[in-house]
């Protein structure tokens, strides 16, 4: 067997798993073209943060990252046992908030790094 107890028990031990995810973040496009962060950079990073426990840090980097993951889940969980009404009302409106928690965040993010430019 090429695979040993010891490969894959290191492998999916919390540490192993953890460092190989922060080997393999994907990269920005648009970041990587403008120099400029996105509105979701900062997103892999936070859920990493989360994975390890810390939910300050994840904060730090992206606070939208805990309402968009509970956005994330709770349409799972609709599509499954049908939680929201035929218009979806309930999806349409958490939808519409946490876009704006996006955005003010991403118009933060820029005011504070690029706010100075300005003057």
């Amino acid at each position: 067997m090429w695979l040993s107890n010891k490969m894959i028990s290191a492998f999916c031990s919390q540490f192993g798993f953890i460092h190989w995810l922060q080997g393999h973040l994907l990269p920005c496009p648009f970041k990587y073209l403008t120099g400029i962060d996105c509105p979701g950079c900062g997103f892999q990073r936070s859920v990493m943060a989360l994975i390890q426990g810390d939910f300050q840090k994840s904060f730090i980097l992206y606070p939208p990252a805990i309402p968009l993951i509970l956005f994330f889940l709770y349409g799972i969980a609709d599509r499954l046992f049908k939680l929201d009404n035929e218009k979806a009302v309930i999806k349409k409106t958490v939808f519409m908030i946490n876009g704006s928690f996006v955005l003010i965040s991403y118009f933060l993010k820029m005011w504070h790094l690029y706010g100075h430019a300005a003057y």
